[in-house]
């Protein structure tokens, strides 16, 4: 694996440890879930790299990660699901006006994000440094 994927797993890890501790603050749902889609979003660029794919967009890295990962079922495909989700909910989250995202829809995304970078660390064997 390469440097720049360790380095990605370490913040897709990262964020989700922000994103959990979000969850304790009623005024930070929709941060919460904007963190959470980060964290799957550093996952699934760090699954990308293994490919030796790179992409410039949000929207192609979410694209990408259903190609070459659910669809071919490298992963399951509920991963592509959860990736696509966050991403909807981070739009949300991130473009909305006030609070955005539920306590319910955060904590969901903030679970779906620490299987997911489980699920790509153990696709890519890798683990807690």
């Amino acid at each position: 694996m390469s440097d720049e994927a360790r380095q990605l797993l370490r913040d897709a890890r990262r964020n989700v440890r922000v994103a959990t501790d979000l969850l304790t603050r009623e005024d930070a749902f929709d941060i919460a879930a904007s963190r959470a889609y980060y964290a799957m979003f550093y996952a699934a660029e760090a699954a990308l790299l293994s490919l030796s794919l790179s992409f410039s967009s949000h929207s192609g890295v979410v694209s990408a990660f259903g190609r070459e990962f659910a669809k071919t079922e490298r992963l399951p495909r509920e991963l592509h699901g959860y990736l696509r989700r966050a991403f909807d909910l981070r739009q949300s989250a991130d473009y909305g006006a006030g609070l955005s995202v539920s306590e319910p829809a955060a904590r969901g995304v903030v679970e779906n994000a620490a299987q997911f970078i489980a699920a790509i660390e153990e696709y890519l064997g890798a683990g807690e440094p």
